[in-house]
C-alpha cells in the first residue's frame, strides 16, 4: 500500500484532473437520478393495500385521487371549476352532485345520503381521479395545474396533495441544508485545526465524494427524498474523522522524512487506509443493517450511505492527498496555534473520578431505557408538514366543513350479487366512525339497468373485472381508531367476499405501521449483531465487544429517551434510523479509545497508565469527531421544515454529543472495572504487569 501511496503522491496532478472529470457525470447522473417523494410506495409489494393499488391502475387507469372542497361558491360556478379540472392533464375523472342529478334539482329534495356526500352547509365537495400512482410526477403536475386553476374558496386534500408539497418544500430547502452543514462543520474544524486552509481541504474532498456518491444513484432509478436530504449531511458528518486521521498521519511522518514530502505522504495514505478501513467497516455495516428492513425505505438509504462511506474513504485516500501536496505552502502560510486549549487536566480528572461515571450510569440507565421503550412514534405522513401548506389546509377544511378524515375504497367483484352487495354496506355504514357510502347504488339506484347508466359513471365506479365503492371515515390516518374501523371493515367485507380489498391511504398507513414495527426490532438486531462481530474479530475479544456496544446503545437509549420526557412524538422513520446510524458512527469514538488502551497494555503498562494515556490521546480526536458531526446536523435540524427530515438531524446531533460525552465519561471507567475480565478474554490484549515492572528497573 505504501508503493501505492507514494504513486498517488507523486502523480497528485493527474488525480486532481480525474476528480474534476469524474465530477462531470457524476453531476449529470445527480440530475437525471428521479426522486420519490411517496413515502407510502415503500411498502412490500406483497401486501393486500399496495396490490389494490396496482388492480386500480390496472382495471380504471386510476392511481390515485383528491377530495376538493369548495366554500361559498354557487353551483353553477362550481360546475364550471369541475369543467376546468376535468381538463387538466391527467385528471381522469371529477365526481360531483351533477353526475347524479341535474343542476336544476333543488338539492333540498335529494335524497338524505346523497345530499350528505355532496353538501354540507355552504360547502360541496367532489372527487378528482388521477390516471397515475400517488407520487408520479403526472399526479403531481395536475394538482400544480389544479391550485392554480382554483380560488381561495377551493381546497384540493388528499395524499397526492401531500406528496406535492413534500416536493416544494424539499426543493426549496435542500440547498440550505448543504450550505448550513458546510458552514457549520467549517466553524469546528477551523477551531479544531492548526492550519486556516486545511478545513477548506477537507470540505472539497468530502464533496467530491458526495458528488461521486449523489452521481451514481442514477443506477439505482430513484431515491427517497428522505436519502437525497441526509445523504450529504450525513456523508460529511461520518467521513470527516478519515480526513483527520490522513492529516495526523502525513504530519507525523513529515517528521521521520524531514524534506520528503512525497514520501511522507505515501506512508500516511498506507497507514491511514488500514486505520479508516477498520473504522468505516462499523459505519457501513450500521447502514448495511438497513436493508433487511422489509419497509424498502431502509434499503434505499443504507445503500446509498454505505456507498457514501466507500466513497468517503476512496476521497480520503487520492483526492485529500493532492489536495493537501498541491496547497502545502499555503497550508504552512495558514498555520496557528491551535484555539481549543490542552484537555490534558481534564483527562486526568475524568479519568481520576471513575466511580462516579459508574453511578451515574446506573441512575440513568432506569429512567433512558423506560423512555426509550414509551417514546411516541407517528406514523401520519402529513403530521410531519407545516399546518400552513395547502394539502393540510386543505384536509382541515375537509374535517370541519364535512367532518371527514378519510376515504377508504371498497374493490370488489363487478358481478358480486346486488342484494348481498348492498348488505355488505349497510354493515359496513354502521361501523363506528363511518360517515357514508357511496357506490353506483347509491347515486343512481339498484333498480336502474346498466344500459341506462350514464357511461361517465358507469367506467368510474365499475371496470371490466372489478366495482368500485366509497367509504367516507371521520377519523384521521395513523389513529388507533382508524386501523381499528379498518380492521372490522375488512372482516365484514371478507364474510361476504375473501377477495374484496379494502385500500386507500388510511388502510396503507395502517400497514406501514405494522411492518415498521416489526422492521425496527430486525434492524436493531442485526446492526447490534453485525456490529459486535466486528469488533470480536478486530480486538479478538468475547468482552470488549459487550463493553463497547453496550456503551453506544446506553447513548442511544438517553437519545431516544429525551423526546418520551419532553412529551415530543417522532416520526416512525427516525425512530428506525436512529439506532443503527447512531451505533455504527459512534462506535468508532469508542473503538478508537480502545484501540490506543490495548496497544499500550500489550507494551506492559499498567491499566491505570495504560487508560490515562489512552483516555489523554484520543479526547481530543473524539472531541473534534463529535463536534463535527453535530455540526452537519444541527443546523439542518433547526432549519428544515420537514419534521421527517429535521427529527432524524435532531437525534443525529444529539446522539452525537451523547456519544461523545459517554465514552469519554463511561468508557474509561469500564475498562477500570473489567481490565481483568478484558484480559483474560481478549487474544494477546495485554502483558503481565510484572514482566513491565521488571523491564522498567
Amino acid at each position: 500500500m505504501v508503493k501505492v501511496g507514494k504513486w498517488i503522491a507523486r502523480h497528485r496532478k493527474l488525480i486532481l484532473l480525474l476528480g474534476v472529470l469524474l465530477a462531470i457525470p457524476a453531476v449529470v447522473g445527480m440530475g437525471m437520478t428521479r426522486v420519490n417523494y411517496d413515502l407510502l410506495s415503500y411498502l412490500p409489494e406483497h401486501l393486500e393495500t399496495v396490490k389494490g393499488q396496482d388492480i386500480l391502475v390496472d382495471e380504471y387507469g386510476m392511481g390515485a385521487f383528491s377530495m376538493v372542497v369548495v366554500e361559498d361558491m354557487e353551483l353553477k360556478d362550481v360546475q364550471k371549476m369541475e369543467e376546468k379540472f376535468s381538463k387538466v392533464p391527467h385528471v381522469k375523472d371529477v365526481l360531483w352532485y351533477d353526475d347524479a342529478a341535474d343542476l336544476s334539482f333543488p338539492v333540498e329534495m335529494v335524497p338524505e345520503e346523497m345530499r350528505e356526500t355532496f353538501f354540507r352547509g355552504d360547502a360541496t365537495m367532489m372527487l378528482a381521479l388521477f390516471d397515475n400512482t400517488t407520487s408520479s410526477d403526472e399526479a403531481m403536475d395536475a394538482i400544480t395545474q389544479m391550485r392554480e386553476i382554483a380560488d381561495k374558496r377551493c381546497f384540493i386534500s388528499g395524499m397526492t396533495g401531500v406528496v406535492t408539497d413534500i416536493k416544494n418544500l424539499c426543493l426549496q430547502e435542500l440547498p440550505v441544508y448543504v450550505v448550513i452543514a458546510v458552514l457549520l462543520c467549517l466553524l469546528v474544524l477551523e477551531l479544531t485545526s492548526a492550519s486556516f486552509l486545511v478545513p477548506v481541504l477537507f470540505l472539497v474532498s468530502i464533496g467530491f465524494a458526495v458528488l461521486y456518491n449523489m452521481g451514481t444513484n442514477i443506477f439505482w432509478g430513484e431515491i427517497s427524498y428522505v436519502t437525497q436530504s441526509l445523504t450529504a449531511i450525513l456523508q460529511l458528518g461520518v467521513t470527516m474523522d478519515y480526513s483527520i486521521f490522513l492529516l495526523n498521519s502525513y504530519e507525523e511522518n513529515k517528521r521521520r522524512f524531514p524534506g520528503e514530502k512525497e514520501r511522507a505522504m505515501g506512508h500516511a495514505i498506507a497507514n491511514t487506509f488500514k486505520s479508516v478501513m477498520a473504522s468505516s467497516v462499523t459505519t457501513i455495516a450500521g447502514f448495511a443493517a438497513l436493508c433487511f428492513m422489509t419497509f424498502a425505505l431502509g434499503r434505499d438509504l443504507g445503500i446509498v450511505m454505505g456507498k457514501g462511506v466507500i466513497m468517503g474513504v476512496i476521497c480520503c485516500v487520492t483526492v485529500l492527498p493532492a489536495l493537501i501536496l498541491t496547497f502545502d505552502r499555503g497550508i504552512e502560510k495558514t498555520s496557528h496555534k491551535l484555539l481549543i486549549p490542552s484537555m490534558d487536566h481534564l483527562s486526568g480528572f475524568i479519568t481520576k473520578h471513575y466511580k462516579a461515571w459508574i453511578v451515574l450510569f446506573l441512575l440513568l440507565l432506569a429512567p433512558a431505557i423506560y423512555g426509550n421503550s414509551n417514546t411516541h412514534i407517528y406514523y401520519n405522513i402529513a403530521q410531519s408538514l407545516p399546518a400552513s401548506l395547502p394539502s393540510n389546509v386543505a384536509n382541515e377544511k375537509l374535517s370541519e366543513d364535512f367532518d371527514m378524515a378519510n376515504m377508504h375504497l371498497i374493490l370488489m367483484d363487478k358481478d358480486m350479487d346486488e342484494v348481498k352487495k348492498q348488505k355488505m354496506l349497510e354493515e359496513v355504514g354502521e361501523v363506528e366512525g363511518v360517515k357514508w357510502t357511496l357506490c353506483q347504488n347509491s347515486l343512481i339506484g339498484p333498480s336502474v339497468p346498466d344500459s341506462m347508466i350514464p357511461q361517465e359513471i358507469r367506467e368510474m365506479l365499475k371496470s371490466e373485472h372489478c366495482e368500485l365503492a366509497f367509504v367516507c371515515s371521520e377519523y384521521g390516518s395513523a389513529t388507533d381508531k382508524v386501523n381499528a374501523q379498518i380492521a372490522r371493515i375488512d372482516t365484514i367485507v371478507k364474510s361476504y367476499d375473501e377477495n374484496i380489498m379494502v385500500i386507500g391511504e388510511a388502510p396503507l398507513m395502517k400497514d406501514l405501521q405494522d411492518v415498521t414495527d416489526v422492521d425496527l426490532k430486525m434492524v436493531n438486531t442485526v446492526s447490534v449483531a453485525a456490529i459486535f462481530l466486528i469488533i470480536m474479530l478486530t480486538f479478538k475479544s468475547i468482552s470488549i465487544p459487550v463493553i463497547l456496544v453496550a456503551v453506544i446503545e446506553f447513548a442511544i437509549a438517553v437519545n431516544m429517551a429525551i423526546p418520551y420526557y419532553q412529551g415530543i412524538s417522532l416520526p416512525f422513520v427516525a425512530s428506525i434510523v436512529i439506532g443503527t446510524i447512531q451505533l455504527g458512527a459512534t462506535v468508532d469514538y469508542a473503538i478508537l479509545m480502545t484501540s490506543r488502551y490495548q496497544k499500550e497494555r500489550q507494551r506492559g503498562r499498567t491499566k491505570k497508565e495504560a487508560i490515562d494515556i489512552a483516555h489523554r490521546v484520543s479526547m481530543v480526536s473524539i472531541v473534534s469527531s463529535g463536534f463535527s458531526f453535530f455540526a452537519a446536523t444541527f443546523g439542518v435540524a433547526i432549519y428544515s421544515n420537514v419534521d421527517m427530515i429535521g427529527s432524524i438531524c435532531t437525534l443525529l446531533a444529539r446522539g452525537a454529543l451523547i456519544s461523545m460525552c459517554v465514552v469519554i465519561l463511561l468508557l474509561p471507567a469500564m475498562f477500570m472495572i473489567f481490565d481483568k475480565v478484558i484480559c483474560k478474554t481478549s487474544v494477546g490484549f495485554a502483558i503481565e504487569d510484572k514482566k513491565y515492572c521488571i523491564e522498567r528497573m
